[in-house]
């Protein structure tokens, strides 16, 4: 379910220090909820996920186009990434967070760990068209355990950038991420229902 952007602006999530010349361009409330020691668990659920070989034919169809457009125009190439084109966020990191874990590294999309905590998780990823970061964050709910919202942020790049973000952006909320919500949603049962919580 799609959130208002107060949703997550107005935690007080060690991300808003990092990333103030980026802009909040969603908020989604993740399906499921977890117990208090679950959020590690959701965190390598999300790594290891990908949703280019989701539940949904249409949702797959535009992952296979964006990649065959990003290798032929060459948005995805090493030298459009991080520590190429853009600087990581992780030369931004507080000593303390540069110290935290950087969490479980991604089976499928180009993202980089940046942090983990108990409470929040942060990866980054940077191409020709933006320099863009995933949050997830817990969030206590009334039953003593939490729900996790995940944000996305983004530093487009130019006018390809801007483009290619407001071009994307129905597409986004139609399409790709209800059915990649509906899976992840699936997988977190399946994986609470074999690792019942500790």
């Amino acid at each position: 379910m799609r959130l208002p952007n107060t949703a997550h602006t107005s935690r007080p999530w060690r991300i808003h220090e990092l990333t103030p010349d980026f802009r909040l361009e969603d908020v989604w409330e993740l399906p499921g909820v977890g117990g208090p020691d679950d959020f590690p668990r959701l965190v390598a659920l999300i790594a290891s996920l990908d949703p280019s070989q989701g539940s949904s034919c249409a949702a797959r169809a535009l992952w296979a186009i964006r990649w065959k457009v990003g290798a032929l125009l060459g948005w995805d190439d090493p030298d459009t990434g991080l520590g190429s084109r853009v600087p990581t966020l992780r030369d931004r990191l507080p000593a303390d967070l540069r110290d935290a874990p950087t969490a479980p590294e991604f089976d499928a999309l180009p993202f980089t760990s940046l942090y983990l905590l108990e409470d929040e998780w942060a990866a980054e990823i940077a191409n020709q068209t933006m320099h863009g970061v995933m949050h997830i964050g817990r969030v206590p709910d009334d039953t003593g355990g939490f729900r996790a919202r995940m944000a996305v942020l983004v530093k487009p790049n130019g006018l390809l950038g801007n483009a290619y973000m407001a071009a994307i952006r129905p597409f986004r909320h139609l399409i790709v991420y209800p059915p990649m919500m509906r899976d992840a949603e699936r997988a977190w049962q399946e994986r609470q229902d074999r690792e019942p919580p500790a």
